[in-house]
């Protein structure tokens, strides 16, 4: 009774587990089994016809290890050992015919999914990016639409009917990534020197959470990313307020003078000032984004002040220093940075 009750609770266990993993969803807990795009679809299809083959295997290859264990278990009366079966040429073709033809019908479903979506051609008017992975925060370039953000990828909505997909180019700046949004597409890797491709056509519009699925040092686990599946409408706004010059204001200058003769501008980008570096973020648009640091805090101003002095204190290992500004310099630039929208 007390290895029938385990049993019980194991596989309840199970079953929880799985009904958690099928009802996770919202931006917080990207869920594979709520697909919001073809490739992500294809995947969740081929992913139930793994689990029902495995799942049958599991319940079959059980029920004979419960039956066998409760059936023959020793008794006292027990007599000599039984008759022992040797050199079986039937059963011992089908343990072996039986998984090779399992493992052959996986093998071409997965390459069938595999190369449907990796065959996919791009249609007239998809949406290109270039996706630049870096220690530890993303890069997105819109090279036909001439912009440049981090962390927070913007893409329109693909109606069926209109289909607008959105194919990135996939590079890596330093080590080993991966690209991952689990309700939109399978994991990417960003590997040095190489160029690699994927696409996504989102189909209902809100914002879908991934990050780096690749071991790629310290503060891999704090590589996030967010991906903004706007209407047609939205999308076309963001375009335009993504191509103007940084925002001026005359009550920030004095932030604008700190951030110009520190060492920000060796690594940011600010257009429309001598802001040119290429090592961070291009921090044109920053307060246009919800989150900093690749998703690791809320946009807020007491976090940027804590970014800017302390990057450590939300990222411990992040390759951005310490400026260690006097409270009303660090005041000034966080100011400014405030104005950049």
């Amino acid at each position: 009774m007390g290895f029938a009750a385990g049993v019980l609770i194991l596989l309840a266990a199970v079953l929880i587990a799985a009904g958690l993993c099928s009802a996770a969803s919202g931006p917080a807990i990207p869920s594979i089994f709520k697909p919001e795009s073809t490739p992500a679809d294809s995947i969740y299809g081929l992913s139930l016809l793994i689990l029902a083959v495995t799942g049958f295997i599991f319940v079959i290859v059980f029920g004979l290890i419960a039956y066998a264990i409760t059936k023959f278990r020793e008794r006292s009366n027990d007599g000599p050992e039984p008759p022992q079966v040797y050199g079986s040429n039937q059963i011992e073709l089908a343990w072996t015919v039986i998984p090779v033809l399992i493992v052959l019908v996986l093998f071409m479903a997965t390459a069938r999914v595999i190369l449907a979506i990796e065959d996919a051609r791009m249609p007239k008017g998809a949406i290109e990016v270039t996706v630049i992975g870096h220690q530890f925060w993303w890069e997105f370039r819109y090279p036909k639409l001439g912009i440049v953000t981090a962390n927070e990828l913007h893409v329109p909505v693909s109606d069926p009917a209109h289909p607008s997909p959105t194919f990135m180019t996939l590079l890596s700046a330093d080590t080993d990534h991966s690209f991952w949004v689990p309700r939109l597409a399978g994991k990417t890797d960003l590997i040095p020197n190489r160029v690699n491709k994927m696409w996504i056509d989102p189909h209902d519009v809100g914002v879908y959470v991934g990050q780096c699925a690749q071991y790629c040092g310290m503060q891999h686990a704090k590589m996030l990313l967010r991906v903004y599946v706007d209407s047609p409408e939205q999308f076309d706004q963001w375009v335009q307020e993504e191509k103007k010059l940084a925002h001026t204001n005359d009550a920030a200058n004095e932030g604008r003078r700190i951030f110009e003769t520190t060492a920000c501008i060796n690594c940011h980008t600010v257009s429309g000032t001598v802001a040119d570096g290429h090592f961070g973020p291009d921090l044109t648009h920053l307060m246009s984004r919800d989150t900093i640091a690749s998703g690791a805090a809320p946009n807020t101003r007491e976090n940027l002040k804590t970014w800017i002095q302390d990057p450590d204190a939300i990222k411990p290992g992040s390759l951005m220093p310490a400026m260690k500004l006097s409270d009303p310099d660090l005041d000034a630039l966080t100011a400014y940075l405030e104005t950049l929208r």
